[in-house]
Formats: C-alpha cells, sequence, structure tokens
C-alpha cells in the first residue's frame, strides 16, 4: 500500500519548517546523510512504558546509539519498511550493531497493548524496545519531539488508521540528540551516519 500523501506532505513540512537543514556537524565535523540538528531543544527525552510495564528513560541506554521511530503496529507500510531498514543496518554493522538501540513508540496506544507492541517489534529481530504511554503521555511526548499523529476514520469505529510524522531521531552513545533521518533516506545513509557515531567513544 502506499504511502498516503497527507503523511508525506506533514513529514515534509515537518523537515522543513522545524529542523535545521545542514549537511555537517557543527564545528566541520564529519558529514551526516540524515539532518544534523545536534543542539536542538526539544526531543531531549521520553519517559514512558515497555512493553513489560518498566519506565524507561533515554539515560537506560547510554552507551548506545539510540534510534527512535514513532508509529503504530497496523501501520501497513512506513512502520514495518522503517523497522526492517533498521534491523538490516544492526546486521550490517556486525558486532557495532549490538551497540544500535532501536525505540519505537506507538502513537495509537489505545489499540496497541503492551503484548501487542512486544510481539510486533520481535518480529524484527531481538534488541527493540517498545515503548506506549496514556493518551496524555502519548500527545505529550509527540508534542516535545514534534511529532505529527492523528486518527484517521475507517468504516467502523476500531478500523482507523494514523497519520504521524515519518521520521526517525538518532542520539549519540552519550544520549545527545545529533540527527533527524527522513523515512526513504534509506539503508546505505544510515549505515553511513550509525558508523560515525559508533566510532565516537562515549564519555565516562
Amino acid at each position: 500500500m502506499a504511502v498516503s500523501r497527507r503523511l508525506l506532505i506533514t513529514a515534509g513540512l515537518a523537515a522543513a519548517l522545524t529542523l535545521p537543514a545542514c549537511d555537517k556537524a557543527p564545528g566541520g565535523g564529519p558529514a551526516f546523510k540524515a539532518i544534523d540538528i545536534t543542539g536542538a531543544e526539544y526531543a531531549r527525552d521520553f519517559d514512558l512504558s515497555d512493553a513489560d510495564g518498566q519506565r524507561r528513560k533515554l539515560a537506560d541506554f547510554k552507551g548506545r546509539v539510540v534510534v527512535v521511530f514513532f508509529g503504530f503496529t497496523q501501520c501497513p507500510d512506513v512502520c514495518p519498511a522503517t523497522l526492517l531498514e533498521l534491523a538490516a543496518v544492526k546486521k550490517a554493522l556486525g558486532a557495532e550493531g549490538d551497540r544500535v538501540q532501536g525505540i519505537f513508540v506507538t502513537v495509537d496506544p489505545e489499540r496497541d497493548t503492551a503484548p501487542l507492541l512486544k510481539a510486533y517489534v520481535d518480529n524484527f529481530g531481538a534488541g527493540f524496545v517498545a515503548l506506549r504511554g496514556t493518551a496524555e503521555e502519548t500527545k505529550a511526548v509527540a508534542k516535545d519531539f514534534k511529532v505529527f499523529y492523528a486518527k484517521v476514520p475507517g468504516p467502523t469505529e476500531t478500523s482507523y488508521t494514523m497519520d504521524h510524522t515519518a521520521g526517525s531521531y538518532i542520539y549519540d552513545a552519550n544520549g545527545k540528540l545529533r540527527l533527524f533521518t527522513r523515512y526513504g533516506t534509506g539503508a546505505e545513509a544510515l549505515t553511513h551516519d550509525l558508523k560515525i557515531l559508533l566510532a565516537a567513544k562515549p564519555a565516562t
């Protein structure tokens, strides 16, 4: 199924209006393929429950390069494609891929129960973490991350779908926000950027 036109427009607007577009890290550092948002005043943290009911924050993953994506389990295209791509990149990175932490945040907590989320991310390989919050928590974290999402009614009350921002936030091993990568950028570009971040030594 094709990505909805509204979703693509939303993703493009989010990137164009809220994210500074630059190809190089501040100070003339290595060039990234994704949008360098080092120093951004948003998307600094989250506090949500994982599929086992444990509250998780960004600090729990210190020492790993973290990739955060917002979506929902009944997403027909963007969400599974994004997670499959990240799984392939982790595999391509070999042993270093174990230091890449994929985090899936649901924008549909009404239907995405903890057991469903766990089963969903497990389909993409070991090591992925799924997070969910209450409706209020989801709204708050999405606002902090500048992530758009909205329910699109279906033929029945429970058959709705969700429009949402299609892109991932990437943090370095020190928990610092570094990049925003648009959906469709590709595995090669993502691998390139993750290699740069993995090569940097975490602060002790």
